[in-house]
């Protein structure tokens, strides 16, 4: 295992958040690519306000995406950014590429979002659990983002 850079924390706890953070970083990747794949491609009457909202939303995940690596490096893991492993180790399933309506879009970034958040606040229970509080504090931290983020996609067709 890479170098660590934190003290105090029992191997098995980092090897623990070094996993959960592995899968919430495949996780938070496949939904910045989808959140991409809906703001290229979505039509209709509320284009440009879900377009721009869309925009507004990756760049909150893809902060998110950089602050789960650098945790899981922090730790003593290697970071497994590329598009093999996060196809390998996303729990989502695979975007629709053959929807164009922002109604559409928004519910199945709605739905990912909701799903995403189920799994972090889980992974946030076993960190704490593990003995790592500030990895469970990173987790509260996405998982408040990830929620805000359904709620503004999801409140487009509420």
């Amino acid at each position: 295992m890479p170098e660590a850079f934190v003290r105090g924390l029992e191997d098995n706890a980092r090897e623990t958040c070094i996993d959960l953070l592995q899968k919430s970083l495949a996780d938070t990747t496949d939904l910045f690519l989808a959140i991409k794949q809906a703001h290229w491609n979505l039509k209709g009457a509320a284009f440009i306000g879900v377009h721009k909202l869309l925009d507004d939303e990756a760049a909150k995940i893809q902060d998110f995406v950089d602050t789960i690596a650098e945790r899981l490096v922090i730790l003593g893991g290697t970071a497994h950014g590329t598009s093999q492993k996060v196809v390998e180790n996303s729990s989502m399933e695979a975007y629709p590429l053959d929807i164009q309506k922002w109604d559409e879009h928004v519910d199945a970034l709605k739905e990912r979002y909701m799903e995403i958040g189920k799994h972090i606040r889980a992974r946030m229970a076993e960190a704490g659990e593990a003995g790592d509080e500030d990895t469970a504090d990173l987790f509260t931290e996405v998982s408040r983002g990830i929620d805000k983020g359904a709620w503004f996609i999801g409140a487009h067709t509420a």
